[in-house]
């Protein structure tokens, strides 16, 4: 069995932070809290977490909030960041994002959900809640100029693949793409194994930045 991913926990809410913590699964172990700014600065230094999940609005540092934190902890580059909030606004969002977290999820989010975007950003994908990719599209997509969606790549898939790939790159789930479909998760394994062979692509995070690109979200 392979080793549960260490986390750090960080938000200003003792009772969320407990919360948190009961509702991982047995792939992720918490190994540290902090409810400040400079107090998560410390323990990630301290302790090199693969993952930290934080709020995006904490007290203390220079006011930056979580995103004060990532930026702080630049010189740790074997830990990646993952933005849990109650806030879905963009504003908040870019923020993170922009110095460097690797997702963002909000509170609404189920606790098998957020296992698994803990592994996710463990293993170097990016992870959205539905609908916020967007925002991270927008405000990066847009400065690799507006490319023509009929190329020769995107003709490779078929009209089902696309819509797979164009959910999938939005930060959906499996779970999420296939409610929206109407069809089997594992029709959607399907699609999304296909679509990355058709692309040459590796994973999820290659999939958002190629769409992205393309300015087909």
């Amino acid at each position: 069995m392979n080793e549960p991913v260490d986390v750090v926990l960080v938000d200003d809410h003792h009772m969320f932070r407990a919360g948190v913590k009961a509702s991982l699964d047995a792939r992720v172990r918490v190994v540290g809290e902090a409810a400040t700014v400079d107090e998560a600065v410390q323990v990630v230094h301290d302790l090199r977490p693969p993952v930290v999940v934080l709020d995006v609005h904490l007290p203390g540092g220079d006011g930056g909030g979580g995103a004060e934190v990532v930026r702080r902890c630049v010189d740790v580059p074997g830990t990646r960041f993952l933005a849990l909030s109650v806030s879905d606004a963009a504003e908040d969002v870019v923020a993170v994002i922009r110095v460097g977290a690797r997702g963002y999820v909000t509170k609404a989010i189920d606790a098998t959900a957020l296992s698994d975007a803990v592994l996710r950003v463990a293993g170097g994908d990016a992870v959205f809640s539905p609908r916020l990719a967007g925002f991270v599209l927008d405000a990066f997509g847009a400065a690799a100029g507006d490319v023509a969606t009929g190329d020769d790549e995107l003709d490779r898939l078929s009209a089902r693949e696309r819509e797979v790939m164009r959910l999938i790159a939005r930060g959906y789930t499996y779970r999420e793409v296939a409610g929206e479909l109407f069809i089997s998760v594992k029709t959607v394994e399907t699609h999304v194994s296909a679509v990355l062979r058709k692309l040459q692509l590796s994973n999820r995070n290659e999939l958002t930045r190629w769409a992205a690109a393309r300015r087909l979200l």
